[in-house]
């Protein structure tokens, strides 16, 4: 592959601007009105989620709450563009991303009230679990690709990041072993512009993070990450360039954080309001709406029950996160090893015994009024 083949472009593919106008691109079309429309749907579930999840916080629910508001539509392209064999390595950060692959809601947010392993069963919806620790993520992502390549699956791996995650080693080594062997993987690096405080400009010199794909000999896409039709064109082309024995693919995506690093942080330290507030008018969802009812496709009704839909999901939401989990104590060795290992075979046999014999002592134990009697 010729170098000139691996380089972005100058500048983000965009196919939605700001105002809702299409701008025609000689290699890459708007989707179809109703991925499109579908595509808006998830928009809007993923913005109520993220203020949700907001207001669960500040009442204790939650421990913490890394939002995506703002990059909801890289959140749901990088759900949409995988078949149902694929698998996507989210971070903290891609709860939406998460659910807009098929987790429920609870099962997603359950690890961030802090009571259950993962929350979701990763088998199901080929969905690894969200990665705290920076870049760990992307090294599963392209063992597990190899792995499938080795069994003859077809099978494509998305990884997530943000830009904070591309100072990390491990990034180096995910890019470098999936180009050396030439793996079905696609990195979505999410360019909010912090990596919590520290901002891109102190993290690299390169003219964009995507620039930094030909240094590995793989492909470096460039797109406007609050336009949805431009994620599901490049991301489902790298996508499809995968399952095509093509390679890995390098996708950043500019877009912005537009609250804090989580609900423990306070940006106003590092950033100003007039920073933000062009930002707010990129809004990827109005972006969409904006184009979809000019397009005569979105109706008030239509608008209507997507986020009446939104308002259903966030009350069942609200309703499970609110009631307190009753874990048994028979569960600590549930979800140790697949084979229990003799030393926890021989404690969960002891702590049963002493559950039973405790449960037969209440079961026998006289009621206040027989130990009245028997005075």
């Amino acid at each position: 592959m010729h170098a000139d083949d691996l380089l972005p472009g100058d500048t983000p593919l965009r196919l939605i601007d700001q105002d809702g106008a299409s701008h025609p691109d000689d290699l890459h079309r708007i989707p179809s009105t109703d991925t499109m429309l579908d595509g808006y749907r998830r928009l809007v579930l993923a913005r109520r989620l993220n203020d949700q999840a907001d207001a669960l916080v500040r009442q204790g629910r939650l421990a913490v709450y890394p939002s995506s508001h703002g990059q909801e539509a890289c959140e749901v392209a990088a759900a949409m563009v995988l078949d149902e064999q694929d698998w996507l390595f989210p971070t903290y950060r891609d709860t939406v991303a998460v659910i807009a692959r098929g987790v429920d809601p609870f099962e997603a947010f359950v690890l961030l009230r802090g009571d259950w392993h993962s929350g979701y069963d990763p088998t199901v919806h080929h969905v690894a679990p969200q990665s705290t620790p920076l870049a760990t993520q992307l090294l599963h992502a392209v063992g597990f690709a190899h792995a499938a390549r080795l069994r003859g699956e077809d099978t494509v791996v998305l990884a997530m990041c943000g830009d904070g995650a591309t100072s990390e080693g491990d990034f180096h080594e995910a890019l470098n072993f999936a180009a050396v062997f030439h793996l079905p993987v696609v990195f979505l690096v999410q360019n909010n512009g912090y990596a919590i405080s520290v901002p891109l400009s102190r993290q690299t010199a390169a003219p964009s993070i995507a620039h930094k794909g030909v240094g590995y000999g793989m492909r470096g896409r460039l797109v406007d990450g609050n336009d949805l039709a431009a994620l599901l064109a490049v991301l489902g082309e790298a996508v499809g360039e995968a399952r095509d024995g093509g390679g890995p693919t390098l996708v950043e995506a500019l877009t912005y954080r537009i609250k804090s690093h989580t609900n423990a942080d306070d940006a106003t330290r590092y950033r100003t309001a007039d920073e933000v507030e062009p930002w707010l008018a990129r809004d990827p969802l109005l972006r969409l709406r904006t184009w979809l009812t000019a397009e005569g496709a979105l109706g008030e009704g239509d608008d209507a029950e997507a986020h009446a839909h939104a308002e259903r999901v966030a009350a069942d939401l609200r309703a499970a996160i609110m009631t307190d989990a009753e874990p048994h104590p028979e569960d600590l060795f549930a979800h140790v090893y697949a084979t229990p290992t003799p030393h926890l075979r021989e404690q969960a046999e002891q702590l049963a015994a002493e559950l039973a014999a405790g449960a037969s002592t209440e079961s026998t134990a006289p009621t206040p009024d027989t130990a009245e009697v028997a005075r």
